[in-house]
């Protein structure tokens, strides 16, 4: 291949990635609206919540319904509390994560997160955590570690660990 032919094709595909990056991300839909979960963040988490903390969830129906939307309403104000930085760094994550090649490259998980089973999403996350690549190490940290601070930290929790609750003295 003769170098200009090269170039002209590296110049091409360069500009192809740069459509489709810019593509992506004026389709996507923001992680984070005003400080609070868009709604397909509120997906993404709530499969991450079932896959970490889904068996200290009651089982499948009304109450466990309620639990789940209690707890996107506690990541809410939990996101609302963190510096502005922070809730930039994790809009941004959400962010990609909501689309499908962000969702595909950095986790491996080709099912919508609406559809994505729990077992599918615990693998993945299982993967992540064990992976060599340190982003995707705090990705999984940061995905577990967020649902299981506002999980834990809601007093309705303890019971189901067997934390009695702080001392009164």
């Amino acid at each position: 291949m003769q170098r200009r032919r090269f170039l002209k094709l590296g110049l091409g595909a360069t500009a192809l990635l740069a459509v489709a990056g810019a593509g992506t991300a004026l389709l996507s839909k923001p992680g984070l609206i005003e400080g609070r979960l868009s709604a397909p963040s509120r997906q993404l988490m709530r499969a991450i919540t079932v896959a970490v903390c889904g068996d200290l969830l009651p089982p499948e129906g009304p109450a466990r319904e309620a639990r789940l939307a209690r707890h996107m309403d506690q990541l809410d104000r939990q996101i609302a509390g963190f510096p502005p930085a922070l809730r930039g760094d994790l809009g941004q994550l959400l962010t990609l994560l909501g689309t499908a090649p962000g969702r595909l490259g950095l986790m491996g998980l080709r099912s919508p997160w609406a559809e994505a089973s729990a077992a599918e999403v615990q693998a993945r996350l299982q993967v992540m955590g064990h992976s060599s690549l340190a982003l995707r190490q705090q990705v999984f940290h940061a995905l577990r570690d967020l649902n299981c601070l506002v999980f834990f930290n809601d007093p309705a929790s303890w019971a189901l660990v067997g934390y009695p609750g702080p001392r009164t003295n």
